[in-house]
């Protein structure tokens, strides 16, 4: 087909372009421990900073059990899409060599309607991660500097709208990101993604020590298990935390001994999981009931809270813009004829903005996220990429692997969609 041949040879990108490009050089391929690190940083994020509250919420045991649940379903998933893209490749009659993303594949797959898929699900998932970091860093700011400066009383509005400390915040970010994300290549903001990784493992690491010093000076009570509304909502927390999806076939590619990919993707989604584990239970066993939807809220008013809690800050503002990337990717894709266009990027960090000063909860719009997106993102696209190019020659035991899980994901996302919104709603009545 001609999509298949010609993607890489346009100097724009067009409908048969790559969504998400592989990184780096591939003449430099990746040993087994440098893959183990990337694969890690595409996943770990700021969503296990919401892990001890929805341990709360569900309960731990039943959350430790959804942990290792989710890892397990997302690397089955990350291997089908490796599987599929392997077949394609090595078809003798296809005649696509290079399906480099998620985008490639979708459209190799099922055509027009395969990569609008994935554009959509990358679209909002992406901007729902950019939103959460908002929510986080305005939430944040807020409580370690409330007695900075006084603002208008509660339920004060301003031409409409509501004033507060988080939306001050908010706002206060607002130019120096449409700087940011203003820079049309990530060249210069590459390295950011290093120091953002080594702030988060910081965090967590101090984080877990004082949740353990405060865990052996008050044992709390604590629940095993929570209801099955609270089930969903925890799982969609969970599929936000571990979502990397996009970064899979990007990785494999970059692997020097692709033999091992796999071996290597399933040491490290068992290693993330037991840290996820081990944070969120240590979280909620130091807190019990009282512990915040963003864990650092627990922490006290010393000087190395402050440190964690602002780092984590410096660490999402910077990221922002490089999750924001693939949504710019997208649009001026679709919109732009694939060029550079600064208003529809400062247009698209406004949106994403607005929406951030109306959702009163990071851990609750995180589930929503996972549920509503990542569910379908990370479950379901890849089982029915899978089963469409392996229909002809599967088994009936490996067409229903398939459909359980694209069944699976579809009752998780709307279950869980509608349990987040249900928690988000009444949170703001």
């Amino acid at each position: 087909m001609e999509a298949g041949s010609s993607s890489s040879n346009r100097p724009l990108p067009r409908e048969d372009s790559p969504l998400l490009p592989a990184k780096g050089n591939p003449q430099i391929l990746s040993s087994q421990p440098k893959t183990f690190a990337n694969v890690f940083i595409s996943v770990v994020g700021a969503g296990v900073l919401g892990l001890p509250y929805t341990f709360m919420r569900t309960g731990w045991l039943t959350s430790l059990i959804m942990i290792f649940f989710v890892a397990a379903l997302t690397y089955q998933c990350m291997m089908l899409l490796i599987h599929t893209r392997k077949k394609l490749e090595d078809s003798p009659v296809g005649g696509f060599p290079k399906i480099t993303s998620f985008g490639d594949l979708g459209f190799v797959v099922c055509g027009s309607i395969g990569r609008f898929a994935v554009d959509f699900m990358v679209v909002l998932s992406q901007a729902g991660f950019c939103i959460g970091y908002l929510i986080f860093i305005g939430d944040t700011l807020a409580l370690l500097f409330r007695s900075s400066f006084t603002l208008p009383a509660a339920g004060h509005k301003i031409m409409g709208v509501s004033v507060s400390a988080k939306s001050v915040y908010i706002w206060t970010c607002f130019p120096f990101q449409l700087g940011l994300n203003s820079i049309p290549s990530l060249t210069l903001l590459a390295p950011l993604s290093i120091f953002a990784d080594v702030v988060d493992l910081g965090a967590m690491g101090l984080v877990m020590v004082e949740d353990f010093l405060v865990f052996t000076k008050q044992m709390p009570a604590v629940e095993a298990f929570g209801t099955l509304s609270t089930f969903f909502y925890g799982l969609g927390v969970a599929v936000y935390s571990f979502e990397g999806i996009g970064m899979a076939l990007p990785l494999e590619s970059e692997m020097k001994d692709k033999s091992k990919f796999g071996k290597i993707l399933g040491m490290t989604m068992l290693f993330i999981a037991v840290m996820y584990a081990a944070f969120g239970a240590m979280g909620y066993f130091a807190f019990g009931g009282n512990t915040r939807d963003i864990i650092t809220a627990n922490m006290g008013k010393g000087m190395l809270s402050t440190l964690v809690k602002l780092g984590l800050c410096i660490n999402l503002f910077f990221t922002f813009p490089l999750m924001m990337n693939p949504v710019y990717e997208v649009f001026e894709r679709r919109f732009w004829e694939g060029k550079y266009c600064l208003w529809m990027r400062w247009m698209l960090v406004l949106a994403v903005s607005l929406v951030a000063l109306f959702v009163p909860n990071f851990a609750d719009f995180s589930s929503l996220v996972g549920s509503s997106t990542c569910c379908a993102l990370g479950f379901v696209l890849p089982a029915m990429f899978h089963y469409l190019t392996f229909k002809d020659e599967m088994s009936w035991r490996g067409a229903s692997g398939d459909f359980i899980i694209i069944v699976l994901g579809v009752a998780l996302a709307v279950s869980g969609t509608w349990y987040s919104l249900s928690e988000i709603f009444h949170v703001n009545t």
